[in-house]
C-alpha cells in the first residue's frame, strides 16, 4: 500500500488530504442519493406530481455529483481525467433529457428516455 493512501471501510482512497477526502465523502453520499432517486423516478407513473419532482431532485443531485467529480479530477488530473469525461457525458445526457421535455422538442419523449437512461 502506498504511503499516500487512506483506508475507509476497507477501500483504499489515494490521498490523505482532508479536502479530497471530504469531497469524496460528499460525492459518494450524493451519488447514492442519485441512484435511489433515479430508480424511484424511473418506476413512478409518468404524470404530473411524483415523476417530475423526483426528476428535478435527480437532476440537481447529478449536478452535485458532476461538480464533485470535477473537483476530484482537478486535484488528481493525471490519474482521474477520464472520470471527469464520464461525469461530463452523464451530465450532458441528463441536461439534454431535461431540456427535451421542458422545451417539448420534436420527438421529446424518445430523446428524454434515451438521454436520461444514458445519464
Amino acid at each position: 500500500m502506498p504511503a499516500e493512501t487512506t483506508v475507509v471501510l476497507g477501500i483504499e482512497v489515494p490521498s490523505t488530504d482532508p479536502a479530497f477526502l471530504a469531497i469524496v465523502a460528499m460525492h459518494i453520499v450524493v451519488g447514492l442519493i442519485c441512484v435511489v432517486v433515479g430508480a424511484i423516478g424511473m418506476l413512478s407513473p409518468k404524470r404530473p406530481g411524483r415523476h417530475p419532482l423526483i426528476g428535478t431532485i435527480y437532476y440537481w443531485c447529478l449536478s452535485a455529483v458532476f461538480v464533485s467529480a470535477t473537483a476530484l479530477s482537478m486535484m488528481r488530473w493525471a490519474e482521474d481525467y477520464h472520470l471527469f469525461v464520464l461525469g461530463a457525458l452523464s451530465f450532458v445526457a441528463a441536461s439534454l433529457g431535461r431540456t427535451a421535455r421542458r422545451r417539448l422538442l420534436p420527438e421529446w419523449v424518445s430523446i428524454h428516455i434515451i438521454a436520461m437512461g444514458l445519464s
